[in-house]
Parts: C-alpha cells; sequence; structure tokens
C-alpha cells in the first residue's frame, strides 16, 4: 500500500473547520434536523480526530490513521463508563467535557465510524486527485 504525505497547514486548517462546525452543531442542535443535531457533533468529533492523527502521522496510510482513529475514540468512549471524582471533576469543565463525554452510549461509536468513514473516504479522494 503506498503511503501518502499529508500537508500539514491543510490539515491543521481542516481540524479548526471540523471544531467550529462540531461546536455549531452543538450549539444550534436545537433547530437542526432530529438526528443530525443529535449525532452530528459526535461524527465531527471522531473526524476530527481523525485529521488529528493524521496531522501526526504525516506518512501514515489511511486505513492506520482510521484504525488509530477508532481505537482512540472508542477508548474515549469506553472510558466513560469509568466515574472517579477527579475525571468526573474534568469532565465538569466544558474542554473536559468535549473531550472526554459523560456517559456511554452505543449510539456514540455508530457515529464515530461515521465520521472516520467520512475522514477516509475525503483523504482517499483527495489522495486520488493528487496522484492522477
Amino acid at each position: 500500500m503506498r503511503r501518502n504525505k499529508r500537508n500539514r497547514a491543510v490539515y491543521f486548517t481542516a481540524i479548526i473547520f471540523v471544531i467550529l462546525i462540531g461546536l455549531a452543531s452543538r450549539h444550534y442542535q436545537d433547530i437542526l434536523l432530529g438526528w443530525i443535531g443529535d449525532y452530528a457533533g459526535d461524527a465531527l468529533w471522531a473526524l476530527m480526530v481523525f485529521l488529528g492523527i493524521g496531522f501526526i502521522f504525516i506518512r501514515w496510510t489511511t486505513p492506520k490513521v482510521a484504525f488509530s482513529s477508532f481505537v482512540f475514540s472508542f477508548g474515549i468512549e469506553i472510558s466513560q463508563l469509568y466515574h472517579s471524582p477527579w475525571i468526573d471533576t474534568i469532565r465538569r469543565t466544558r474542554m473536559g467535557a468535549l473531550i472526554l463525554g459523560f456517559g456511554f452510549l452505543w449510539s456514540d461509536l455508530l457515529s464515530y465510524a461515521i465520521g472516520i468513514a467520512l475522514g477516509m473516504m475525503v483523504e482517499k479522494l483527495a489522495f486520488r486527485k493528487i496522484s492522477t
């Protein structure tokens, strides 16, 4: 499998864009269509993880970035089953809530898979255009 070198400036810009869209999806959740308002933020969070890992490891293959994103995202979700005063204190902060979340939901795992799949598709299409 051919390794691609990602452009960090492009990935950084994409990360910022996805964060802004994700925050907006949470802020305007009530006016978005039902399931989009419920799940867009989680899918965008996982897309941001995918982009972040791609930003850090610019020579990794897309499947390796995707697998690492799944492991990280699913690990964060599973960590929500653990409750202790120290971590719940972190979760009560705005940043802690955005990164760690509050409680485990099976639907979040599906949202993460959708966000990462979206990242994979866009990356594959982008690299295909660059190499042709």
